[in-house]
């Protein structure tokens, strides 16, 4: 039997982010896990060492960056979200998103990761990388990874087809 506690959904803010956590939502409604929505800041100031000079304004634009991030991420989560799924918006700050959502995971038990992707292929994913992928490859939970626009399990046609029978 599968037992989910924690659904964790990554969030870049992006549509493919948004439809994850419609997903994460569901799961976490039909096991009656705890739903914990992660966005993972960029550490800018450890991306400019070396400049002493700017560590005052890169501190400042770090603070303003976390901030922006915890009031987004507070707001993707209803009443019905805090009250009945128990979630919980969280901010971490890390150079590789992809470490701070599987270090995350592993501190938190969670069972399965939800996350979106952007459907990047080619000179764009090689240059840019894909945080979904290197999730799925490294997770020691199930991961769903979520495109949009969105794929139903079930199209409109297959259901209009299956009613003429």
């Amino acid at each position: 039997m599968i037992r989910l506690e924690h659904v964790l959904v990554a969030t870049d803010f992006s549509e493919p982010s948004d439809v994850a956590l419609s997903y994460a939502r569901e799961f976490a409604r039909q096991f009656g896990a705890t739903l914990h929505v992660l966005h993972v800041v960029d550490d800018v100031g450890a991306r400019a060492p070396g400049f002493p000079e700017l560590a005052g304004n890169l501190g400042q634009l770090q603070v303003e960056m976390e901030s922006t991030a915890r009031m987004k991420a507070d707001a993707l989560l209803s009443d019905e979200d805090r009250d009945q799924l128990h979630a919980r918006a969280v901010i971490m700050t890390s150079l590789s998103p992809a470490h701070a959502i599987l270090s995350y995971a592993r501190d938190e038990r969670v069972n399965l990761i939800v996350i979106g992707t952007h459907g990047r292929g080619g000179v764009a994913r090689f240059v840019m990388g894909s945080v979904a992928e290197r999730v799925v490859r490294s997770a020691t939970c199930p991961v769903l990874t979520v495109h949009h626009p969105e794929r139903e399990f079930v199209r409109a046609d297959a259901l209009q087809a299956v009613e003429r029978v």
